[in-house]
């Protein structure tokens, strides 16, 4: 049977006291709403129908081509929203699995249980439930005597006896499509203005129709967030997933409470991530690596047998066995070769560094190629921008160049060649030769044992 998600997102969500429309609220680098979509996308292979109202397009412009879209123009309730996808819906699929974008820890092989359980109930609806002592709002699954359920009560609407009652609504549905559609009309307005999509397992009821309820196995899945506070128990329960995940897999994740990986980094085996270590974005760590304590690492490749120490690294590539820190930062394009060793308080940015360079402390790479087995001293800066634009410095293979030098792009020092200690390099340097001074000057032709 052909299954299509409907995520209802359309909420302003004021209590989250935020600018965001609440379902773009960030878990770990992603959108809620990303969550939900990832999850539905994962069940059906298609994808969801998300509804959107408050601040749509910028509910939009996050997921892309990611989801179909329907506006939902007033906020009249969960079956109104629904209503909203019948356009782009009707006979076109056969099961319509409905959840929320601010339900990011629904997994999917709970959808899917769902999904499947609907496939073989011959009444219209499918229902996820909870059993918990704490409701936290969510509505009342009402049974008969026999067991079969009858009716969700809203909380508000529930009687002191109904309030008793421990298993809960979480509001993920699956329905036959068929039959949802009309029945979406049938559903009364509330008091409160609203048509309730939970009115419909009444109206299957009356109907004569069964209703399936099947249970969640982990009531954290089923936290809906509302708040700032949502938020952060949500975040916390997500860290926890994923970590978990990868400990799994075999890396060593020292402290999980301090140590946040998002959901698009991968990480290989036998490598340690040290405390207050980040991981985001599109961030691939090969095998035995070292990272951390306090890194960052934003989209970036590492290959294996690299270390990170209490550093930060942005958009850049590392290579195996090279090692960086502490206190060092790789910047946007930023390739280090391997066997690369970086020191403290070094920075790099747009430049290649060959394989076996070394780099001293206190100094800084910008817009600059290396070759193999170069060093670069300490306080060595590059003067890559003149105001205006950048120029690119290039140093061959072999080449030393001295604690402090200036090197004032556009440069070249040629293969082989020396700066003397605070040199500031204005003019190319030829191959084996040395340069000394400010200005520097050559002052003789390198022997090969000078080098």
């Amino acid at each position: 049977m052909k299954t299509i998600s409907v995520i209802l997102a359309a909420g302003q969500g004021t209590r989250m006291r935020s600018s965001l429309p609440k379902v773009l609220n960030p878990i770990l680098g992603q959108p809620m709403l990303w969550y939900a979509v990832e999850a539905s996308r994962a069940v059906t292979q298609d994808s969801p129908v998300v509804v959107v109202g408050h601040n749509a397009d910028s509910v939009r412009e996050a997921l892309g081509d990611y989801a179909q879209f329907v506006l939902q123009e007033e906020q009249l309730g969960t079956g109104h929203a629904v209503q909203q996808a019948e356009s782009v819906l009707r006979d076109k699929t056969d099961l319509v699995l409905v959840s929320y974008g601010d339900m990011p820890l629904v997994r999917p092989e709970t959808l899917s249980r769902l999904v499947e359980s609907q496939q073989t109930h011959n009444g219209p609806v499918s229902v996820l439930t909870a059993m918990a002592e704490n409701p936290r709002g969510f509505g009342r699954i009402v049974r008969d005597s026999d067991g079969g359920v009858l009716a969700i009560v809203e909380e508000v609407h529930a009687t002191p006896e109904q309030l008793e009652i421990r298993e809960l609504n979480t509001g993920v549905f699956c329905f036959s499509s068929d039959w949802l559609w009309d029945a979406l009309g049938r559903i009364e307005l509330n008091i409160k203005g609203e048509y309730f999509l939970t009115d419909l397992v009444e109206i299957a009821v009356s109907d004569e129709m069964s209703v399936q309820a099947i249970k969640v196995d982990d009531n954290s899945e089923m936290i809906g967030i509302n708040t700032q506070v949502h938020l952060a128990e949500a975040s916390a329960m997500m860290q926890k997933r994923i970590n978990e995940k990868w400990m799994l897999n075999g890396v060593t994740i020292q402290d999980p409470h301090s140590t946040f990986i998002e959901p698009g980094a991968t990480i290989g085996r036998d490598t340690c991530i040290a405390p207050n270590s980040h991981l985001r974005g599109e961030t691939h760590i090969g095998e035995a690596c070292i990272i951390g304590p306090n890194s960052i690492i934003q989209d970036s490749r590492m290959g294996d047998r690299c270390e990170v120490l209490s550093s930060v690294v942005e958009y850049a590539v590392m290579e195996d066995d090279v090692d960086i820190g502490p206190f060092a930062h790789l910047r946007k394009g930023a390739h280090l070769a391997a066997g690369v060793h970086m020191g403290n308080f070094g920075e790099v940015k747009n430049s290649y560094l060959g394989p076996g360079t070394k780099m001293g402390h206190f100094s800084y790479l910008g817009d600059t190629t290396t070759g193999s087995d170069v060093n670069i001293g300490a306080g060595t800066i590059t003067c890559n921008y003149d105001g205006v634009n950048k120029h690119p410095t290039e140093i061959g293979d072999d080449v030393f160049v001295g604690s402090d030098t200036m090197l004032v792009a556009p440069l070249k020092l040629g293969k082989g060649s020396r700066t003397g200690a605070g040199a500031v390099v204005t003019k190319n340097v030829k191959d084996e030769t040395l340069v000394v001074g400010m200005p520097a000057r050559a002052i003789r032709k390198l022997k090969k044992q000078d080098s």
